[in-house]
């Protein structure tokens, strides 16, 4: 490039050394003005960088706005001016707009910043309900766990209880398989004595207290001749017949206390079920007699003032000669019995009227008639018995 004319500075150099001088001043500047260009254009790089970076969230147009600036700056800086001075303006004038876009730039992404901040907003919003809906459904699915446990314990408690009765059930139809010590219902037997011998008996388990007035119900069905036997009697240490009821050979009916006698008018060997009934106090020795729910006798004077003995021994079918043996074949009850029943008090006729046509059902306060308070031995049995009303039919 032609250099621009150097004054001569008093002409005290010669003119090539002037030239010298000149050209060196004008390479060192050259050198400056590369150093420069060079620290500006990495500048202008990181800068457009920014402002790509910046356009390409702003827009399309902006983008294309830039670009021809960047262009012109380009070019710019591709035909370098001869001036270096003009070059250096050039620069300014172009860091100036760059610096001045920047700054546009900047401003419009805090106003987007601001604009975009209820969207961000909404998104805190909603995962903070999407939180309480995971915990709410998170507590509700422990709730359910639990219910879930206690239903389980629950139904396993119930499935145990429901094979602990199916169990029960199982051995009572087993028992009934092997035999008739079992029934639907635990007075629901009778004790059958087929023959006349000194060993078929049947035992009450309990004994009775000190009495000073009895009830003394029971069933039952004889055909035997003479006389149906004893169908059940009492004794204590010192006194054999403390309550005996017996019908031998062809007397009739008898009710002993303490070894005095009265006689019944019942009439019970026909075959057919009877309900009897026999009342006593000590008081005056009143007695009554009850068949099939009528009082057919009553009297007085039976062992007056006599109170009936406890801790003695009940024996169903025979008479004792001593506590609990000596047993006479000829005074043995031949038929079945059932609902045999003590009470402590005289019952009223209603109350005997009603368990006798089978409207009430009144178990003995002393003796009640259950399947395990009776033994049966030397070959008598229990089986289950008639219902009331089939036996009420048979009267």
């Amino acid at each position: 490039c032609p250099l621009p004319p150097v004054p001569m500075q008093g002409g005290a150099l010669p003119p090539e050394e002037e030239l010298k001088a000149t050209v060196l001043q004008l390479r060192e500047t050259v050198l400056q003005q590369k150093e420069t260009i060079g620290s500006q254009r990495e500048a202008i790089r990181e800068l457009t960088g920014k402002l790509s970076r910046c356009e390409s969230a702003d827009g399309k147009s902006a983008a294309g706005t830039w670009k021809k600036e960047l262009g012109k700056g380009k070019d710019t800086m591709g035909d370098l001016p001869r001036d270096p001075a003009q070059v250096i303006d050039q620069l300014s004038r172009t860091m100036q707009t760059l610096k001045d876009r920047l700054e546009s730039l900047e401003h419009q992404l805090r106003a987007n910043v601001s604009y975009a901040a209820l969207p961000n907003d909404l998104r805190e919003m909603l995962q903070r309900r999407l939180g309480d809906l995971e915990r709410q459904l998170l507590s509700k699915v422990a709730e359910l766990e639990d219910e879930k446990s206690l239903l389980h314990n629950e139904t396993s408690a119930h499935r145990q209880k429901t094979e602990t009765a199916l169990n029960a059930l199982l051995e009572r139809v087993s028992e009934l398989e092997k035999g008739n010590s079992a029934f639907k219902s635990p007075d629901e037997f009778k004790v059958s004595l087929p023959l006349r011998t000194n060993y078929l008996y049947g035992k009450i388990k309990k004994t009775l207290p000190e009495l000073y007035a009895f009830t003394v119900c029971l069933w039952l069905r004889s055909s035997a001749s003479p006389g149906i036997g004893t169908p059940f009697s009492y004794a204590v240490p010192g006194q054999a017949n403390e309550i005996v009821l017996i019908e031998w050979g062809n007397n009739p009916i008898e009710l002993l206390i303490n070894d005095k006698v009265a006689q019944l008018p019942l009439f019970i060997s026909d075959g057919k079920w009877h309900h009897i009934c026999i009342t006593w106090t000590t008081r005056d020795g009143m007695w009554e007699a009850f068949q099939d729910g009528e009082k057919l006798g009553t009297g007085e004077n039976l062992a007056p003032w006599h109170p009936i003995k406890p801790g003695g021994v009940l024996i169903l079918g025979q008479e004792q000669d001593t506590v609990g043996g000596r047993f006479d074949a000829t005074q043995a009850f031949v038929g079945e019995m059932s609902q045999f029943n003590i009470w402590d008090r005289v019952l009223k006729a209603e109350d005997i009227m009603n368990i006798a046509n089978c409207s009430t059902n009144m178990p003995g306060n002393i003796i009640p008639w259950v399947d395990n308070n009776v033994d049966v031995f030397g070959g008598a049995t229990k089986w289950p018995v008639e219902t009331c009303e089939e036996r009420l039919l048979d009267l």
